[in-house]
């Protein structure tokens, strides 16, 4: 790994004051911040704006290092799969999904994931570490470039849905959404931003509090703590859906901002009537909508099998009734294991 330190570590003020102790002039951080993060200038000679001297002054001191696209997949329904080569080797994945009106940019947060949802390959790959802020970026500027050359148009939304738990690397991804949403840099509409979550009350009211004008997902999956709690252990860890209805209603008085509500529908465990009926009644108590997705089976998928769709239907109905919004979500990039739930890091990168 280079040891000079990152660049794209610091904040416009501490580029400011770098230049000020070294003689030059405070503006100089302005334009070297502009092309980090909105030109993302790969190296110090792209800075035509600086010259020569300063240039090789900043590449004596500071690294600019940017992740690589170590491996390209393009589904036959042109959902894209990249496996993200980071700074320091590691490999996370990230997704590029394409309707006929947009692009959606899925990222990763974590190297791994900490939490052990059982139906979720990413579970099963031990945590090693957060995304820096940059790592973050990187993967969005990628899939605008792949979304430009690919379907003509800019990237239109990133959803934090891909490897790792978002509100556990939480300052992280608060200062990626900073520079993804800043005039500065990236510019993207907050609005077009969505953070799954798996349930973290604390964090969860935190970012109601911070709020930075992003969309908040949570990823149900059953609305009966037994059932949650068996299948995401973590249900119980965080107090279980007394405490996460609390910090979701807590989120929409701060912000007004309605929540999704992400929900698998397994074969045997949640498509019952009584687990039609706890989702309609939990939807009922905050502001939401709610996804039915259709589960994208893993390696060893006996335990968990997708629902028949009639049981979508029974859900969907339900929902309508009780005046909650809903769609079936159709899985994506299945055949390149680019689906939700399925990002485990398979690819032979020898």
């Amino acid at each position: 790994m280079n040891k000079k330190p990152n660049i794209r570590s610091l904040s416009e003020e501490e580029l400011k004051d770098f230049f000020v102790k070294h003689g030059e002039k405070p503006f100089r951080a302005k334009q070297v911040y502009e092309w980090l993060w909105k030109k993302n200038a790969r190296n110090f000679d792209e800075m035509t704006n600086l010259s020569k001297d300063l240039r090789t002054f900043l590449d004596k001191h500071f690294s600019i290092p940017h992740i690589k696209i170590k491996h390209f997949q393009r589904s036959s329904d042109g959902t894209i799969k990249n496996a993200v080569n980071l700074q320091d080797n590691l490999i996370v994945e990230s997704v590029l999904i394409p309707t006929d009106t947009r692009t959606t940019a899925c990222v990763s947060s974590q190297v791994g994931c900490s939490l052990d949802c059982k139906f979720c390959a990413t579970a099963r790959l031990k945590r090693m570490r957060n995304l820096s802020p940059d790592e973050i970026v990187d993967q969005v500027v990628e899939a605008d470039l792949q979304s430009k050359e690919y379907y003509g148009h800019p990237l239109s939304n990133i959803v934090f849905m891909g490897m790792g738990e978002p509100l556990l690397n939480y300052d992280n991804v608060m200062s990626a959404i900073e520079k993804i949403t800043s005039d500065k840099a990236l510019g993207m509409s907050p609005r077009r931003i969505t953070v799954s979550t798996s349930g973290i009350p604390k964090m969860i009211r935190k970012m109601a509090d911070d709020n930075p004008r992003v969309k908040l997902a949570v990823s149900l999956h059953s609305a009966i703590d037994d059932i949650r709690t068996e299948i995401m252990p973590v249900n119980a860890r965080q107090g279980g859906l007394k405490e996460l209805l609390k910090a979701l209603q807590y989120w929409y008085d701060k912000t007004k901002s309605r929540i999704t509500f992400e929900y698998l529908v397994f074969k045997g465990i949640n498509d019952d009537e009584r687990s039609i009926k706890a989702l309609v009644d939990f939807a009922k108590k905050v502001p939401s909508k709610v996804n039915l997705i259709e589960y994208n089976p893993i390696d060893d998928s006996d335990r968990f099998q997708q629902a028949d769709d009639k049981v979508l239907d029974k859900y969907q109905q339900a929902l309508k009734e009780a005046g909650i919004i809903s769609t079936v979500r159709r899985s994506r990039g299945k055949d390149i294991d680019a689906a939700c739930g399925q990002l485990a890091n398979k690819i032979n990168l020898d």
